[in-house]
């Protein structure tokens, strides 16, 4: 991809020694429930636990308290930025392209668009919506509109999940900025825990992408460049619920998805790509 200069919302937090919690539900219970939550439940489950987390840590006095007897979240301490420099200019770069994607297309709709940020951080980090963890995955918390990763989980796209490529990375960005757009649009908060409903989000956000990458292919000096799409459609495919489920467990439980399977992954991506339209991501809820 020609990525371009990253904007100011793109923050470096790698290198930092992560998130230390003590005993009790901060550094049990509750570090285990967040990535069987977000495979549950989807973004939305994390959000409703993430702002229970944040009400609890709120009353409590910062982690102890009614999370238990821990001594609650300590500092961070700063360390040198662990970030490659072509991770930063793939973060940064489909981010601010992102923007500018989405601020005509808000434009032209009558409207303004608020960019969310976006965190890269080495193993834990504090969100707005609690703890962020490297296990969750990259995560979009509505609470202070900004995008969470671990920068790490670029490496695991290509050797788990067999996804390389800069635009299979962007791909991942522009989903969570996706789900950004859905929560400027009022959709995120009203929605419910159905699996099906959960699907829904997961599409439009992939739409979503869609729509950014074809914006991004048909403006004047195209950032894409031969064989970005296909990285996108492996990387769809590769994250779809039914190849995850076949993986870990050898058996696929359709009723279970919270994502979408490959096939419905790479439609709508498709979908957003061959539209380049914000109004064809609809899909049922």
């Amino acid at each position: 991809m020609r990525l371009g200069d990253g904007g100011d919302n793109f923050e470096d937090r790698t290198g930092q020694s992560g998130m230390s919690f003590g005993g009790g539900l901060g550094g049990g219970i509750f570090g285990l429930l967040l990535p069987l939550i977000l495979s549950r439940f989807g973004i939305v489950g994390l959000i409703i636990l993430g702002l229970g987390y944040c009400a609890l840590t709120s009353l409590g006095g910062g982690g102890g308290g009614l999370l238990g007897g821990g001594s609650g979240t300590s500092p961070t301490t700063q360390g040198g930025s662990t970030i490659s420099a072509e991770q930063r200019r793939v973060l940064s770069g489909s981010l601010a392209s992102t923007e500018q994607v989405w601020s005509e297309i808000f434009r032209q709709a009558g409207a303004s668009y608020t960019p969310p940020g976006a965190v890269a951080y080495t193993r834990g980090t504090q969100s707005g919506c609690g703890a962020a963890q490297a296990t969750m995955g990259p995560f979009y918390c509505p609470t202070d509109q900004k995008i969470y990763i671990d920068p790490a989980f670029f490496d695991e796209l290509t050797r788990r999940f067999g996804a390389p490529g800069d635009f299979a990375q962007a791909y991942v960005v522009a989903h969570e900025v996706g789900h950004h757009v859905q929560n400027l649009e009022g959709k995120l908060g009203g929605a419910s825990n159905s699996n099906q409903q959960q699907v829904a989000i997961e599409l439009q956000a992939d739409c979503y992408a869609g729509v950014w990458a074809a914006r991004a292919r048909d403006a004047q000096g195209s950032l894409l460049e031969p064989g970005d799409v296909e990285e996108g459609m492996r990387a769809a495919e590769a994250i779809g619920d039914d190849t995850l489920q076949r993986q870990a467990q050898g058996v696929v439980v359709p009723d279970s998805f919270t994502h979408g399977s490959s096939a419905q992954r790479m439609e709508a991506l498709r979908r957003g790509l061959q539209t380049g339209n914000p109004g064809q991501c609809n899909y049922s809820r």
